[in-house]
């Protein structure tokens, strides 16, 4: 059985508004029902508390993507301005970086 590459929809480099709106509602929802989790444990300790504030800083970044999505930003690297590929954007839709540039600022 082979593939027929004529039959492979090509996917669209960039995310439409809509789509990267869908797919931030997504993250928001998944990180808000993890901190929910959190909030009902009986646990309070150290690893808790830092999966809390990861949590936050996700929610945050994903506020940020929904901004850039509105004034025309969104998908564009903050660090060298080129876009963002689009499977990244599909893994990580409230990234701010290309891989190149993520790396740099985590260095």
């Amino acid at each position: 059985m082979s593939l027929d590459a004529s039959r492979i929809e090509p996917r669209p480099e960039r995310l439409t508004a809509h789509e990267a709106r869908q797919r931030l509602e997504h993250a928001r929802n998944t990180r808000m029902t993890q901190l929910r989790a959190l909030g009902e444990s009986s646990q309070d300790d150290q690893l808790m508390s830092a999966q809390k504030t990861a949590i936050e800083r996700v929610l945050k970044e994903i506020e940020e993507a929904f901004a850039r999505v509105e004034n025309g930003s969104y998908g564009t690297c903050l660090g060298c301005g080129k876009p963002v590929p689009g499977e990244r954007l599909e893994i990580l839709p409230y990234t701010r970086y290309c891989v190149a540039c993520q790396r740099r600022a985590a260095a």
